[in-house]
């Protein structure tokens, strides 16, 4: 049985929705209550049974990447500090972040140039081989029970074809998104049947957005090669899965179950940051009191 191992993160992106503050440090590792939004996405593929994250990343990013390979790893000096203070809950969410760093590996290929998704992708060719792969954004956090790249392998695992992660979003917002035109063949499922890019509200195919999560295979890259005809062009991925289906190549959708969470820019990323604060264990109740009053 085909498994899917690897997981392509691209980070190469120049944050400019979050400037001035992306200039300086990578909004990838901005806190979503209390951890970067990266690290939902990196746990979400451990919990999927990812084993590589290849990130595509900027050389001036590196400090994304040394996140998780260095300062997650054991802190003996701290520990013991922490422990002989009786701050037992800190000793413990500590512990927890080094385990992130024994579970996955951790590798990065560069992007020199911001020129678009599919280009991000195609730069990870060279490590996947000839083998299907999961595509995470840092931007698309998902709050489930059962992990959102779970549900989309699942799937895969029965159709062995791209999946993309759906979502049913409200009619006055379809412009801002991918739209798929879909034919429902299960619960939950469909066979994607074309994508229209941010399509005006009374052209979109379906209300169904595509979420920044897919599992691809290797054809994709043949379709991102042709893209690049003009070099300084950009390059989008959904335009290379768009192709593929025309050209006859099954690609399928799954309408997840779960709630999706964005971080795409500075008032997304302030809602995802209320709605899973106001639902922490730790500072919720907190949090709502400080609200009422």
């Amino acid at each position: 049985m085909v498994e899917i191992k690897k997981a392509v993160i691209p980070i190469a992106g120049l944050g400019t929705r979050f400037l001035p503050l992306s200039k300086v440090f990578p909004k990838e590792l901005w806190p979503v209550v209390d951890k970067p939004a990266l690290q939902y996405i990196i746990e979400e593929a451990i919990a999927s049974g990812i084993k590589e994250v290849i990130f595509v990343n900027r050389p001036e990013k590196k400090i994304v990447i040394d996140y998780f390979r260095k300062y997650l790893r054991p802190a003996p000096e701290l520990e013991e500090i922490l422990k002989s203070r009786k701050k037992n809950h800190l000793f413990k969410e500590l512990k927890k972040l080094e385990r992130i760093s024994e579970k996955i590996s951790l590798s990065q290929v560069v992007q020199k140039e911001p020129l678009g998704d599919g280009h991000a992708v195609l730069q990870a060719k060279k490590m996947l081989k000839q083998e299907p792969f999961a595509v995470l954004f840092g931007d698309d956090i998902v709050e489930s029970k059962t992990p959102c790249l779970s549900q989309l392998i699942k799937i895969f695992k029965r159709y062995r074809r791209p999946v993309l992660a759906l979502y049913q979003v409200p009619k006055e917002k379809l412009s801002f998104y991918g739209v798929v035109k879909v034919k429902k063949i299960g619960d939950a499922v469909y066979e994607i049947k074309d994508i229209v890019e941010k399509p005006e509200i009374e052209k979109a195919p379906s209300n169904l957005a595509i979420v920044g999560k897919y599992i691809l295979t290797p054809d994709i890259f043949n379709y991102l090669e042709k893209e690049r005809v003009d070099k300084k062009r950009e390059i989008i991925l959904a335009n290379a899965l768009r192709k593929m289906i025309k050209d006859g190549f099954k690609v399928f959708g799954v309408k997840f179950e779960g709630k999706w969470l964005e971080c795409g820019n500075k008032p997304l990323y302030l809602k995802t940051n209320f709605y899973l604060s106001l639902k922490h264990p730790q500072f919720g109740k907190e949090l709502k009191n400080f609200l009422r009053n």
